[in-house]
């Protein structure tokens, strides 16, 4: 499993995407709305602290240079 996302890839998931989708889930949903948005968080979370995204893997994204490598 090689590494795929860049490092502000990687914040970006970690200090706000994750964050956001949590106080969503906390204070703006409930039900269903507050499990997908729980979800989301902890893959955010996850694929931020592992650097390994299976979505970019599929669309052959790399983000870790200065030039994002689309489709090599």
């Amino acid at each position: 499993m090689k590494q795929n996302m860049g490092t502000i890839d990687r914040a970006m998931r970690f200090f706000v995407i994750g964050p956001l989708a949590t106080w969503g889930a906390v204070a703006g949903f409930s039900g269903f709305g507050s499990v997908v948005l729980y979800a989301v968080a902890a893959i955010m979370f996850l694929t931020a602290l592992v650097g390994f995204c299976p979505i970019y893997a599929l669309l052959h994204i790399d983000t870790r240079s200065q030039t994002a490598r689309i489709g090599a």
